[in-house]
C-alpha cells in the first residue's frame, strides 16, 4: 500500500455549511490530528502536508456539517461502530499500484522461495501474507505466480494467501477483481489471456479460480498482536514502512520477525529497507530478508 504522501488534489480549504470556503486548518488542530493518525495508525504527517489533509478531509467534513477538523475527529473517536474511522482512513490513504510492480520480488518468489517451500513445507500448507495489500494486485499477482507454478503438483496443497489492508474501501474493491488495463500493462499476455476476461469498456475482471485463492481482510500493523495461530512463509509488506519513522519501523519488523517461519521470507519495497543492526532479519538482497 502507498500511504498518502502524494501531491494534494487543489483545494486549500473546505466548504462550511453555507456551502462558502472556510479557513484553513490551523497548525495546532493538523497536529493533533497528525499525532493521532500516528499514535494509532503509524503513518507519519509532517507539517507540509497540512494541505493535503485540507482537500482530503474537506468534502468529509462539510457532508458531516462539521465547522472543525477537530469536531470531525471527537466523533471519529466516539463512534463504537468504526465506521467513521474506516471513512477517514479511505480518504487519506493513497491506493496507486499496478500488477508485477517491483517484479524483481515476484521473480524471485517463483525461482528461489517456492522451490524452497515445497521440499521443506510440512503438511503442503503454504502460509502467505500481503500485509498491505491495497487493491489486491500483489496478493493476485502471488496466487497467478503460484498457479504457474504447481500446474498439476497443486493437488493437496492449500495455497490460499492471507491478503490484509487498514483502508475497508480497497478491500472492498480488491474483493471484487477488477481492474483497468492500464493496470495490467506489465502482465504476461499468457496471464492476461488465462486469469482475466473483459468485464466492460475498459476494464477486466479476474476469473475465480484466482479470486478464491485470496482471502482478504482488514488488520492494522500497528496493532501489537498479530491474530494468525501459525506462522508465515512468505510475507510482503511493501512500501509500506517508507511512510514511518524509524522507532515505529524497527517495532513492527519486531512483530513480523516474530510471527515468520525459521526459514522464512520478508520482502519489503525497493525504496525500503531494516536497521541491520537492529534486526534480526538476515539480508538476502535489495528489500528481501530472511529468518533464519
Amino acid at each position: 500500500m502507498l500511504w498518502a504522501n502524494e501531491s494534494p488534489i487543489g483545494v486549500t480549504g473546505f466548504p462550511t455549511k453555507a456551502g462558502e470556503w472556510m479557513n484553513k486548518i490551523d497548525k495546532q488542530e493538523f497536529r493533533q490530528f497528525a499525532d493521532y493518525i500516528k499514535a494509532n495508525y503509524g503513518i507519519r504527517f509532517k507539517d507540509e502536508k497540512k494541505t493535503l489533509i485540507e482537500g482530503r478531509m474537506g468534502q468529509v467534513l462539510s457532508s458531516l456539517h462539521f465547522d472543525s477538523l477537530a469536531e470531525y475527529m471527537q466523533y471519529v473517536k466516539s463512534d463504537p461502530t468504526g465506521q467513521a474511522a474506516a471513512v477517514m482512513l479511505d480518504r487519506i490513504t493513497t491506493n496507486h499500484t499496478f500488477f508485477m510492480r517491483e517484479p524483481a520480488h515476484f521473480y524471485y518468489f517463483k525461482e528461489q522461495v517456492l522451490p524452497y517451500l515445497v521440499k521443506t513445507v510440512k503438511n503442503k500448507d503454504l502460509r502467505i501474507w500481503s500485509a498491505a495489500c491495497s487493491s489486491g494486485e500483489e496478493p493476485y499477482t502471488l496466487a497467478m505466480i503460484i498457479d504457474e507454478f504447481f500446474g498439476r503438483r497443486k493437488a493437496g496443497w492449500d495455497t490460499k494467501i492471507l491478503a490484509t489492508d487498514i483502508a475497508p474501501g480497497v478491500l472492498d474493491a480488491a474483493k471484487a477483481g477488477i481492474y483497468t488495463e492500464d493496470r495490467m500493462k506489465d502482465l504476461p499476455e499468457a496471464w492476461r489471456n488465462r486469469y482475466f476476461k473483459e468485464y466492460d469498456a475498459g476494464h477486466y475482471i479476474l476469473s475465480e479460480k484466482i479470486k478464491s485463492e485470496v482471502i482478504f481482510g482488514r488488520i492494522n500493523l500497528m496493532d501489537t498482536v498479530f491474530p494468525f495461530q501459525k506462522k508465515m512463509h512468505a510475507i510482503f509488506c511493501r512500501n509500506v514502512m517508507i511512510y514511518f519513522d524509524n522507532d515505529t519501523k524497527d517495532k513492527l519488523a519486531e512483530r513480523i520477525y516474530e510471527i515468520t517461519e525459521p526459514g522464512g521470507f520478508l520482502f519489503l519495497g525497493h525504496s525500503e529497507s531494516l536497521n541491520r543492526k537492529k534486526t534480526k532479519y538476515r539480508y538476502v538482497m535489495p528489500a528481501v530478508y530472511r529468518k533464519e
